[in-house]
C-alpha cells in the first residue's frame, strides 16, 4: 500500500465548538477587555484507504475533539505561560495580575492553559497536541493532521503535523 493515494477526511461538525471568556494580551501594558467568543474547531486528516474501504475510524477524532471542546466550554481561559500575566490564589479567588490590575475570578470559572496567550494561533497547536496524546489516535497511521480553530467567521488559525 506504499503507492496508495491518500484520502483527506474533513471533520467539521456544529457541535465542535466552545464558548469562553478571554482577553488577548498585546504587550506588558495593553490588553483587550474581557469578552467572549464561540470558537469552532475542524480537522483535516490524510490517510491511506485500507482494503476494507476505510481510512480510519474518524469517530475517534470526533469524540476526542468534542471532549476537548466540552472541557473548555463555559470557562474563562487564562494563559499560564504569558510573560505579562501572573496568576495566583488569594483566598477563594484566582487573581490574574496584569499591569497593576488585579482581576479576580472564582476558581470554578477559570481554566488555565499552558499557552502564552488565548488566541486562535495558540489554541490550534494546543488542540493538535491534545489529540496526538490520545493513545487510540496516536496508534493510527496518519499522513497529515491539520487542526483549525476559529474565533468568528473568516478568522481561522491552523496548525499541521506530518509524521
Amino acid at each position: 500500500m506504499a503507492d496508495a493515494p491518500l484520502c483527506t477526511i474533513e471533520i467539521s461538525k456544529d457541535y465542535l465548538h466552545f464558548n469562553v471568556g478571554h482577553f488577548t494580551l498585546f504587550s506588558a501594558t495593553e490588553r483587550e477587555d474581557l469578552h467572549g467568543h464561540t470558537f469552532y474547531v475542524t480537522a483535516e486528516i490524510d490517510s491511506v484507504v485500507a482494503d476494507d474501504g476505510l481510512a480510519f475510524d474518524y469517530n475517534l477524532v470526533k469524540s476526542a475533539l468534542k471532549g476537548l471542546c466540552d472541557e473548555l466550554d463555559e470557562k474563562v481561559l487564562l494563559p499560564g505561560r504569558s510573560p505579562y500575566l501572573q496568576l495566583k490564589m488569594d483566598g477563594e479567588y484566582v487573581i490574574a495580575e496584569f499591569a497593576g490590575e488585579r482581576i479576580p475570578f472564582l476558581p470554578r470559572d477559570v481554566l488555565t492553559l499552558p499557552l502564552r496567550n488565548i488566541t486562535v494561533e495558540e489554541l490550534a497547536p494546543w488542540f493538535l497536541e491534545q489529540l496526538r496524546e490520545q493513545a487510540e489516535i496516536a496508534a493510527l497511521e496518519l499522513a497529515r493532521v491539520l487542526i483549525r480553530v476559529s474565533s468568528g467567521p473568516g478568522q481561522w488559525a491552523g496548525v499541521e503535523w506530518k509524521p
